[in-house]
């Protein structure tokens, strides 16, 4: 099993205003906000980790907040819905506390027998609360007006947007190990066994869908998980021997990752568990600092002067 992908590690998406990102995530959806930190590459821009009590893989949803960013266009090459397990019953208490704080949302409907209830973020990211088939038994954060009969319980599914569905498909099932669970249409899913959650990719084919445009409100990027560097770097070998251009193993200081761009068009990452967000924190105060990558430290009163303001 640990040399297996094991499901979803995080999902990276775009915002705008940061403090518009973190109310809604913490506030509104109720989920802990585990770190304050910089984007590696901008690092006059944050980046948000949200997630559970301890930043579970499977649970993490991380944003980087850019000011004044366009709005982005979902399309094909794109992951273009995040959906979030949610306990039986709890479609009522998150209507009325969409309507509550403004938040667009469509009726519940269904697929592959599950209901579902899709809503907008602030910046117009596509979000699902799923009811599975089998309820998530994952303990989820709480706040004092989300608690743990309607809390999110993390990752449910990931929807890919393809002009052609077969060769994403060959990616996870000959190289992650997927399988083909269910056809609805032109909706293709797939799950891995090697875990009982968030472990499943659908894959949705539009032929004649043009090409996603990445700015606000759109998925930079979906990261697989595995156990540890031994295991992120016989993936390396694997899709590199595909013909695939993959990066080298990158320090995230959380975990460390390998970026490829799977043939239609999506960036995946592959993630490790090691060595987790307690590496720099302790568990009852992560999200409270800002921290910084050890090479931007020197510069740390020139950065938090340039970055938002947040309260």
């Amino acid at each position: 099993m640990e040399t297996r992908i094991l499901g979803l590690h995080h999902v990276t998406a775009i915002a705008g205003l940061a403090k518009r990102n973190l109310d809604f995530y913490t506030n509104v959806l109720g989920l802990r906000l585990l770190k304050k930190t910089v984007n590696f590459d901008d690092p006059g821009t944050y980046h948000f980790y949200y997630g559970d009590k301890t930043g579970s893989a499977g649970t993490i949803l991380t944003f980087f907040p850019w000011e004044g960013i366009r709005q982005g266009r979902k399309g094909a090459g794109m992951a273009t819905e995040i959906g979030y397990a949610v306990p039986e019953g709890s479609f009522d208490f998150w209507m009325k506390r969409f309507e509550k704080h403004n938040v667009t949302y469509n009726k519940p409907s269904e697929k592959f027998g599950e209901p579902y209830l899709t809503f907008l973020d602030p910046d117009g990211l596509k979000l699902e609360l799923v009811i599975p088939k089998k309820a998530d038994a994952r303990q989820p954060w709480e706040t004092s007006e989300v608690n743990a009969e309607v809390a999110l319980r993390g990752f449910h599914n990931i929807t890919l947007t393809l002009n052609n569905v077969k060769p994403t498909a060959e990616i996870l099932t000959e190289v992650f190990g997927y399988k083909l669970l269910e056809q609805s249409g032109n909706r293709y899913r797939y799950a891995t066994d090697a875990v009982e959650t968030a472990h499943i990719i659908d894959l949705v084919e539009l032929p004649s869908e043009g090409r996603g445009n990445g700015a606000g409100g759109t998925v930079h990027h979906i990261a697989f998980r595995v156990k540890d560097e031994a295991t992120l770097m016989q993936f390396h070998d694997k899709i590199a021997a595909r013909g695939l251009n993959i990066t080298n193993k990158i320090d995230r200081n959380y975990f460390y990752s390998l970026y490829f761009r799977e043939p239609g068009g999506v960036l995946f990452e592959i993630a490790t568990d090691n060595p987790g967000f307690m590496v720099d924190e302790k568990v009852e105060e992560l999200g409270t600092h800002l921290l910084l990558p050890p090479q931007y430290e020197p510069r740390r009163a020139e950065i938090e002067a340039v970055l938002p303001k947040l309260d």
